[in-house]
């Protein structure tokens, strides 16, 4: 699969609520996921049990009241997506939108890394 291609199916699956779909498709056994400088809790990530496990977190902490993400822009093997949340933090009930930027790297025919970029919550 091409890097456009795949970018468009991981842009229309998660519009339509299928956030799983990309990760059982188009994401490399071998993945690497980074938020922001990818310190901290679920920062960085390796592999399908890596992205579980801070899946699992997000799912703990965090009820999503809305999404989309924006068309991609692609570039050779890179492209990147906006995607815009309203989320609730569940431990603190503190509910806020945000917008990040992630970028994305493919490699023969798979994602093989994620980064994710945004300011950090202003409370």
């Amino acid at each position: 699969m091409e890097t456009k291609e795949i970018a468009e199916k991981l842009v229309a699956w998660c519009n339509a609520g299928e956030f799983e779909k990309p990760y059982q498709h188009l994401y490399s056994p071998n993945i690497v996921s980074i938020e922001n400088d990818g310190k901290g809790e679920g920062g960085y990530a390796e592999g399908f049990d890596g992205i579980e496990k801070k899946g699992e977190w997000w799912k703990e902490n965090f009820e999503m009241h809305s999404s989309t993400v924006s068309e991609p822009i692609v570039a050779d093997n890179w492209f990147s997506v906006r995607f815009e949340m309203d989320t609730t933090h569940k431990p603190s009930g503190y509910r806020s939108t945000m917008s990040e930027i992630g970028v994305y790297q493919v490699k023969d025919g798979k994602i093989v890394k994620e980064q994710f970029f945004y300011d950090e919550e202003k409370q």
